[in-house]
């Protein structure tokens, strides 16, 4: 597929900035003239995986939060959410709804459930010690 526009940016992983993430990847997404539930989920998911890098990458300690966002012919977006965090042990494990390495009263271990919920695919990559990169693909429905 084809790339027809594209756009990164990097913020530190401080939680006054989730909703910035959000925002901006919905501004750009906001181009496609997605429908307002398309645009919702992928708030949502963007939200998660942000939230993620802030709470369970960096732990007690501030990084760098990187955000790819891609937009493909027929009307494909893929979201990459990164840190250069703690990275995670067990993805598969990581994945499974409720598994949460955060203060179970505090966390619900339902991020990744969200982010499968709300986007049409969804890859996790990482590595202990060297961060988390998550992917996430949405296909817009056509244009009306």
């Amino acid at each position: 597929m084809k790339i027809i526009n594209e756009m990164k940016i990097d913020f530190l992983s401080k939680s006054s900035n989730e909703s910035f993430g959000r925002v901006a990847v919905s501004a750009f997404v906001s181009q496609l003239d997605p429908t307002v539930a398309e645009l919702s989920d992928i708030k949502t998911a963007v939200s998660e995986a942000v939230t993620n890098c802030i709470v369970h990458g960096y732990e007690h300690t501030y990084g760098i939060i990187s955000v790819i966002v891609r937009i493909f012919e027929s009307r494909v977006v893929e979201i990459s959410v990164i840190d250069r965090g703690k990275g995670i042990e067990n993805v598969e494990k990581a994945m499974e709804p409720m598994f949460t390495t955060g203060n179970a009263e505090e966390r619900s271990g339902m991020g990744f459930t969200v982010m499968e919920t709300f986007m049409d695919k969804i890859k996790v990559i990482s590595k202990p010690a060297d961060g988390t990169k998550v992917i996430m693909i949405k296909k817009l429905c056509a244009d009306t």
